[in-house]
């Protein structure tokens, strides 16, 4: 089942052996990102065929090259008709086509980093701080008008 995750990326099973999959087709892209002839070996005793071996090796092994851990997703999606059994997808994330995007996990203080704030400035939307300008100005005028009032 690894030399087929490998080559379709994708491929739907139930999830018990998907989660005992995950397991192995993570291990497999850890041996690609290592690149060497004892990982080629090792990957080589479990795949069965070399265009699995080429593509771990190649593409894999570059397209993961800066992520540390968790290549795979396992994502249950209906009961078989059959036997009742659940079935999952198993497929590997950051890829073209995959079945939920990518979550994007930025910060406040990355996001202020690349907008160009400075240290100290307030995290509010631009329109937000003109909203409050004007209650700010609302706000004196009042003050001034209770002012003469009086």
């Amino acid at each position: 089942m690894a030399d087929q995750l490998i080559r379709h990326e994708r491929i739907e099973t139930t999830v018990p052996k998907a989660k005992e999959l995950r397991r192995v087709a993570d291990k497999m892209i850890s041996l690609g990102k290592e690149g060497t002839l004892a990982a080629r070996r090792r990957a080589k005793a479990i795949l069965r065929t070399d265009e699995s071996i080429i593509k771990l090796f190649g593409p894999l092994a570059e397209r993961y090259k800066e992520r540390e851990g968790g290549y795979t997703r396992v994502m249950q999606t209906r009961t078989r008709v059959g036997d009742a059994a659940k079935m999952a997808y198993i497929e590997y994330v950051d890829r073209i086509g995959e079945l939920r995007p990518r979550k994007t996990t930025t910060d406040r203080h990355s996001r202020g980093v690349e907008d160009g704030m400075k240290e100290g400035a307030s995290l509010t939307s631009p329109a937000a701080e003109g909203e409050e300008e004007e209650e700010e100005k609302g706000s004196s005028s009042k003050d001034a008008d209770a002012q003469k009032g009086s």
